[in-house]
Parts: structure tokens; sequence; C-alpha cells
């Protein structure tokens, strides 16, 4: 009988994940809970975060890699699974989640598919559905830094929600052309940006934050509700100074989207829905490597990744 399996995990902060041997975990006892097999699991922006030792939730060394994916249960479902509330990893053989963190996959389903974009997804999809209020049918909404992986993944999200009209903002206008966007806009110097082409919009997904977020904010005319969440700053600022005349002259509602702002609660409940609508959303190029080559495949930049065994 097997004693161990593997893991990929990090022993130094900032270095690449070993794939090495690890102690075979027991079944587990406790009802709530279900060991899974794992199937695929993807390399997002915060399981590199972690990794590196500066994301809050990194906790100590030796550091277990990931936080989700989908496995299989031991009545043969598969599942998509997120270890973030046991601060266990994902990059092993096999995981124990409680089962509440679990989502059964649709008929069909592709698990790649699943397992590369629901960590993305839920940026866009959390900040829609827990952190507005009241949306319009046929909402408008502008992305900032919608060539971004996960503002990518918040065009067909957005759409997915029920809107009418999307609007993306970046610096590349080639990159945005490929998106199927309403309208663009491209990202300029400071002062330089023409906001004119955003039109009315009623909520703003924003990864940029920064000088780009006062600029569009200042650019709001009167007469529409526009609801801004900050999700990202890609701008690599943290702080904004916004001028208190913005506020008192438009009808503006400023909200973040991340944990802390929503519950476990709310989390789990929209992994599931979106685990549903992700089967409906185009095709994505994910590149699939083999979790014992994660070492190599870690740097990887510019494609999604997801490991299977």
């Amino acid at each position: 009988m097997a004693t161990t399996m593997h893991a990929a995990q990090v022993f130094s902060w900032g270095s690449a994940p070993q794939y090495n041997p690890v102690p075979l975990p027991a079944p587990p006892s406790d009802p709530s809970l279900v060991q899974l097999k794992v199937l695929a699991t993807g390399l997002h922006r915060v399981v590199r975060s972690r990794a590196s030792g500066k994301h809050y939730s990194s906790g100590t060394l030796p550091h277990d890699v990931g936080i989700d994916g989908v496995g299989l249960t031991p009545d043969g479902q598969e599942v998509y699974f997120a270890t973030i509330a046991t601060g266990g990893g994902s990059y092993s053989d096999l995981v124990t989640v409680p089962k509440e963190d679990t989502a059964p996959l649709p008929a069909g389903a592709d698990r790649i598919k699943i397992a590369a974009l629901v960590n993305p997804g839920l940026s866009s999809w959390m900040a829609l559905r827990c952190r507005c209020e009241n949306l319009p049918e046929g909402f408008s909404v502008l992305i900032m830094g919608v060539t971004s992986a996960s503002g990518r993944l918040a065009v067909q999200v957005a759409r997915a929600l029920g809107a009418a009209r999307v609007v993306g903002v970046a610096r590349d206008v080639h990159a945005m052309e490929a998106l199927e966007l309403d309208g663009m806009v491209q990202l300029k110097g400071a002062g330089e940006t023409d906001w004119k082409g955003v039109g009315g919009v009623d909520v703003v997904l924003d990864y940029v934050y920064g000088p780009p977020a006062v600029e569009f904010l200042k650019s709001l005319g009167r007469g529409r509700r526009v609801q801004y969440v900050h999700i990202g700053s890609l701008a690599g600022e943290l702080e904004i100074m916004l001028p208190g005349a913005v506020l008192r002259s438009t009808d503006l509602t400023i909200r973040g989207s991340g944990q802390g702002s929503f519950g476990g609660r709310e989390m789990r409940r929209e992994a599931r829905g979106l685990v549903e609508a992700i089967g409906k959303f185009g095709k994505e190029k994910i590149r699939v490597c083999e979790l014992k080559d994660v070492e190599k495949v870690w740097g990887a930049s510019g494609e999604r990744v997801v490991f299977v065994p």
C-alpha cells in the first residue's frame, strides 16, 4: 500500500516550487470533509503571489502551492474545489477540503477550462454580483485594464450577467480589438486620454487604479448613476487623491471588491454560479502541463496554465 503521494511545495519565498514525495494523507473521519483526487489545478496570479511570501495568506514555510482546481470525489463525481479556507495547497495528488467548498461540474463541462477560469473570473463576477446593487436591465459596464488576464475574462462575465454594452480601457488597441467590445478607449499619458469614448456607463470595474481612475472619475458628467468598483492596481499606485467636488457633483458610488468585502458564504455561493456560467464562455487558449514539470513551467508568462497529474 502506498504511503506517499506527490505535491509541489516552496521551501524559500520567491523560489520555484519543487515536486516532491510527501506523506499520503489518511481519508477524513469528519463527515463534513471530502478527499479528492486532483484532476486539474490552475497557475493563477494569486498562486504566484502566495508562493512569493508577499500575500496575506502565504502562511509559513514550506508553503503548499495552489488554491483551487477540479477533483474527483470517492463516488466518481467531478467537482470544482477551493483550498483557501483550509490553508492547504492544490498542487498535489490528493486534497482534503470541506464539502461546502466544492461545486459539482455541469454535465459535459471542460475541467481544464473550469480550473483555469474560476479564480480569475471571480474578481469580476463577485464585483458585479456582490458589490453592485440595482443594476438596470441591459446595463453598461466599463472595464479598466480590459486586456489583463482578469480584464479579458470580465468581458465574458459581464455579458453572462446581462450587460448589453461593454467598453474597454487599455493601452493596447490591437489587443482590445480581439475582445468584441462595444467601445474602446486607449489609455495614454497623464491628461492625454480621451474619455469621451466611454459614453454613459452604469458600472466601472477597475483593475488599473491610480491616476487613470482619478482622470476617469473627474470626466463623469451629471445625471447618471455610476457604480465604481476597485478590483486591482495594475498601475502600481495603491492610493489616489480624488477631489471632493467629484463626489458632490456626480451620482457616484465607490466600493472595492476583494476578500473582506464579502463573506465566505457569498464566495461559495457565487463560485457555483460561475462554474455553471463558464461552460457558455468562448474558447480560451490554455496551456496544459504535467504537475511534475511545475518547476520548469513556473516562470511562464502571458498565458493561462493548468497542471494535470
